[in-house]
């Protein structure tokens, strides 16, 4: 499995990670990702490092803290083989203060976490979305402060826009405090949004990607056809799905691409569609989820090998969507781009 450098740290992490937003199922929205308990996630987590994935990525609000009790069950005896990566932001309860990014919450949700995943250190250390009733330096002193007390490795930030991050960039470097190094974004062929201003920002300011919905839902998966309905189990079917709608004919002009570039490979479609996005800039790993073990195998497989330049392109063609104001502008002088 390769492994690529996170950002602008030390940390070496592999191109593909586990997801395990389908632990535990804990209400009615997150039983439509999944319900896998201790022992199907034992045998999930033993073929993702049998196959070289030593990162699990979870968060404090999948199924209410479920999801990090079942993981760190399914790695006690093998702590020192694994990687964890966690968040906190978003509501765990009613108090007001069980959620956002202020010193009250994520003190205390940094705790409930190593303690849910019977560790004593996270390695990465998530901000799941952009709190912006708290003053920024008050977040990152904060999260600097559980660096330097070995509670933390590394921070990263997910779901930020632009502005949210560089300003965040910039409070670290004036304080000399820890910096966000990774980036757990929303990107795929389906959804390039990413591109306009986060990816260039990610290439100036050493952030690496993480990507999460990497099949945009599993609308790539291969499942999804033109004239058909959707599948009954899908996730998006069952009530389970994120992220913007995805205009019928760009869906299926991108699926009939990777159709097109799945028999030139011999891969199938939710593979050529992983296997693009590990050719992107800053992209450094993909979060991959899984309900079966044949549908974890296959998503594997999309690591090892390369897309040519060619197919590349004819993905790059089908997905191809016109951008908001200023990047179309900015797009008509090409020597200012990075």
């Amino acid at each position: 499995m390769e492994h690529r450098q996170l950002g602008a740290s030390g940390l070496r992490i592999p191109v593909l990670s586990f997801g395990t937003a389908t632990f535990g199922g804990g209400n009615e929205f997150f039983k439509a990702w999944g319900s896998t308990q201790v022992d199907e996630a034992r045998r999930l987590v033993d073929i993702c490092l049998e196959a070289g994935v030593n990162l699990f990525d979870t968060a404090n609000v999948y199924s209410q803290g479920m999801a990090e009790t079942i993981l760190g069950k399914t790695i006690k005896s093998r702590r020192n083989e694994v990687l964890l990566s966690t968040k906190a932001t978003f509501p765990m309860g009613t108090d007001p203060n069980a959620y956002g990014s202020s010193r009250q919450n994520l003190v205390r949700a940094c705790e409930d976490s190593l303690r849910r995943l019977g560790t004593d250190h996270i390695d990465i250390y998530h901000m799941h979305g952009f709190d912006a009733r708290t003053p920024v330096e008050e977040t990152l002193r904060t999260l600097d402060t559980l660096v330097q007390s070995g509670k933390v490795r590394y921070i990263a930030c997910s779901n930020f826009s632009g502005w949210h991050l560089m300003k965040s960039l910039s409070v670290s470097e004036r304080h000399g405090w820890a910096r966000y190094v990774g980036h757990q974004a929303y990107y795929s062929l389906a959804n390039r949004e990413f591109e306009w201003e986060l990816q260039p920002l990610g290439v100036d300011q050493g952030v690496g990607t993480i990507v999460w919905s990497p099949l945009s839902a599993g609308l790539l998966s291969g499942k999804f056809r033109r004239g058909q309905p959707a599948p009954a189990n899908s996730r998006l079917a069952q009530g389970g799905g994120q992220g913007p709608q995805v205009p019928d004919e760009l869906l299926f002009n991108i699926v009939d691409a990777l159709d097109q570039v799945a028999a030139q490979t011999g891969k199938t479609v939710a593979q050529v569609a992983l296997n693009w996005l590990l050719q992107r800039p800053t992209v450094v790993n993909l979060v991959i989820g899984a309900r079966t073990e044949e549908q974890l195998r296959q998503n594997l497989a999309a690591a090892g090998w390369n897309l040519t330049p060619e197919q590349v392109a004819i993905l790059d063609a089908a997905s191809e969507t016109s951008p908001i104001y200023p990047y179309w502008h900015q797009r008509s002088f090409p020597m200012l781009q990075l």
